[in-house]
């Protein structure tokens, strides 16, 4: 039997055939275009959805059923997205829209983060962990939690927002509203502004070099780049960087003690350079920094398929 994983976002919309054991059989994606109307959104992916099920010489009837990861505030169990802003959506029936135009009756929803973090706990870094948290560093910071194997999403399915606790009362502005939310300062968005204000405090730095002398260029690798390279400036923004992201880190164990907390997302991809020195920080911090059980913390492994997985095994336990 397979199953459909589905990944909306404000970019791309990403599908994958999925099997029993959750490998990706066949996978393709297609852009979002964010800026039209959701229906149009909606016959694209479902377009993508028959095509790949086509490629892979199936049928609508050897789909068990299909998951969507949907940014938002998402309740699975009307299969509506309630809230989604960056796609404009309203109260959108996207389950009953998606079964109609697709002829698969079985479709289920979750949140973009909570599904992350659910294909993590079946088949990623989590696995074989009952409770585990997931934290994306991308535009924003997503989390994701799962408990007793289930994703834990709160009464009104708007849980698991953890890049919006607070770490510095009265911080940065946040996109959210508040001021010094974990997201300004952890997010690839944060390290990205906090590159570009040391660039301009420090002329010298090598950072510049990296850019082509352009502020424009700094990205989210430019300040490891630098670090590694011996710059005081490029290092100090990596100390920055780091110390928000142990801060918050320990505020979510010390909360929810998962046995497995994964961090997904580029910055990611500097491995040990980012995860020892936070590691270091977080065993210091945290509340249970004398006990003898410890939450590991471990870089994620399904990348960008984190979420089609996460969907398509929805409604398989």
């Amino acid at each position: 039997m397979y199953y459909l994983g589905i990944d909306l976002g404000g970019t791309n919309i990403a599908v994958g055939i999925v099997d029993e054991n959750y490998k990706i059989v066949l996978k393709g994606s297609v852009p979002t275009l964010a800026e039209r109307d959701i229906e149009f959104v909606i016959d694209d992916m479902a377009a993508l959805c028959k095509k790949l099920i086509a490629d892979a010489g199936l049928t609508v009837d050897d789909i068990a059923h299909a998951g969507v990861a949907s940014p938002g505030t998402v309740n699975p169990e009307t299969g509506v997205v309630e809230y989604a802003n960056n796609l404009k959506i309203r109260h959108l029936p996207l389950a009953k829209m998606l079964s109609e135009r697709t002829g698969i009756k079985n479709i289920f929803l979750a949140n973009d983060a909570d599904a992350a973090a659910y294909g993590e706990a079946i088949a990623g870094a989590a696995k074989g962990a009952s409770d585990s948290v997931m934290i994306t560093l991308g535009t924003g910071v997503g989390g994701g939690i799962i408990i007793d194997g289930k994703i834990y999403s709160g009464f009104n399915h708007a849980g698991g927002e953890l890049g919006h606790i607070v770490i510095e009362k009265d911080g940065r502005p946040c996109s959210c509203g508040r001021k010094g939310c974990w997201e300004a300062y952890s997010s690839a968005t944060g390290l990205v502004k906090m590159t570009r204000e040391k660039m301009n405090e420090c002329p010298d730095s090598k950072m510049w070099a990296l850019c082509e002398n352009s502020i424009d260029n700094a990205g989210g690798k430019t300040a490891f780049k630098a670090a590694r390279e011996g710059d005081e400036a490029g290092k100090a923004v990596v100390d920055s960087y780091v110390s928000y992201l142990a801060c918050g880190l320990a505020n979510i164990i010390n909360i929810f003690q998962p046995e497995i907390l994964s961090i997904g997302g580029g910055v990611c991809n500097e491995g040990d350079y980012l995860l020892n020195p936070v590691k270091e920080i977080v065993a210091k911090e945290i509340y249970t920094c004398e006990g003898t059980k410890q939450t590991d913390i471990r870089i994620a492994k399904l990348g960008n398929d984190a979420g089609i997985i996460g969907a398509a095994a929805l409604c398989s336990k």
